[in-house]
């Protein structure tokens, strides 16, 4: 099952409810776009690799690219997203649940990016609809333990391996170039970080990509009457706009989380800012080949971490990565919270 353009334009413009819950899931892949998708460039910009307009240009063009091979490949992130809650056959009941909770994973990701806190887009996403589906039914039966539980082990893979592959890489390196001409290993690394930006934004879109592309099928088949549906095929069109809208976020706010990042958790040099992004691009690889879903900030952040600290400990301004991590242990009870408080007050107003 899929949904061609035409089809698409002709219910979203006959059908409000769809339209409504269209209009908010841009919503949430626009503030992805301003609180995750600029991990992916942080550290080119940081160590001045790319200017910040030539680096947005950069990852709007690969999270194409990441988003339309990696479905075409394998679809199952977006797969695991899809299947991970259950809305119920009530077309009203669920598009109003469904728009509540993505009411409030926008409220929570505006509300960390005015903080200029690299919040996990793919964790609010998740505690959104989870909080959501738990109000609906009336307890958890709206949850598929099968495909959550993925999300927890992406948590865990994405901090433990982000960590140690990026602290790894920097080390591996380190020795490689030990006796090498610095001036020439700089300008090497300088370039390398051009084409580990574009792998980093080109995992981003596979993993990110696909997460809100199954909750836009999801929102389109509940609004239409289709809730039952379990297998579908994500169309080019669908692609395109997801790309097209998270690059117009990651223009109009990246430089933000860009500062907090690639800036102010760790002073990096070149050839830190590559170990960074093969780091975290392995790690996104591995959970994009599996179908586990990760969390690219997480991913990102964490192999800056292990990157600074293979240098020394004190490489790393731990009070920003302690402002970042009570971000993320918040995201699951929060805006879980805010997904089930909100689907009560919709079905009352509506």
């Amino acid at each position: 099952m899929t949904v061609t353009l035409s089809e698409f334009l002709g219910n979203i413009t006959t059908n409000p409810m769809m339209a409504v819950t269209v209009i908010l899931t841009l919503g949430v892949i626009m503030m992805n776009g301003c609180t995750d998708a600029p991990n992916a460039i942080a550290t080119c910009v940081s160590t001045r690799a790319l200017r910040p307009k030539t680096a947005i240009a950069l990852a709007a063009v690969f999270n194409f690219l990441g988003i339309m091979i990696m479905t075409m490949i394998n679809a199952n992130v977006a797969s695991t997203i899809y299947n991970m809650v259950d809305f119920g056959t009530d077309t009203a009941a669920g598009t109003t649940a469904i728009c509540a909770a993505l009411f409030a994973i926008i409220v929570w990701s505006f509300t960390s990016w005015r903080l200029g806190l690299p919040v996990s887009e793919s964790h609010a996403l998740v505690a959104g609809i989870s909080g959501a589906a738990i109000a609906i039914h009336g307890g958890i039966g709206g949850i598929n333990g099968a495909e959550w539980i993925k999300v927890i082990y992406g948590l865990v893979l994405s901090t433990a391996l982000g960590f140690f592959s990026g602290y790894i890489t920097a080390k591996i390196i380190e020795k490689i170039c030990k006796h090498m001409d610095r001036l020439k290993t700089n300008r090497f690394f300088k370039n390398a970080q051009i084409v580990g930006g574009a792998a980093m934004a080109f995992m981003h879109g596979a993993q990110d990509g696909q997460k809100f592309m199954g909750v836009f099928m999801l929102g389109v088949f509940i609004s239409t009457g289709r809730a039952g549906i379990s297998e579908f095929a994500v169309p080019v069109w669908l692609m395109a706009l997801c790309s097209a809208v998270m690059a117009f976020g990651t223009s109009i706010g990246g430089l933000r989380i860009i500062k907090s990042v690639g800036l102010d958790m760790v002073k990096l040099e070149s050839y830190q800012g590559f170990s960074a992004d093969i780091g975290a691009v392995i790690s996104l690889l591995v959970a994009s080949v599996t179908g586990i879903p990760v969390s690219t900030t997480h991913t990102k952040t964490t192999a800056i971490m292990g990157v600074g600290a293979s240098r020394r400990i004190s490489a790393v301004n731990w009070g920003v990565v302690k402002n970042m991590v009570k971000t993320w242990i918040l995201v699951f009870p929060g805006c879980g919270l805010m997904g089930f408080i909100m689907v009560k007050i919709f079905m009352l107003i509506f």
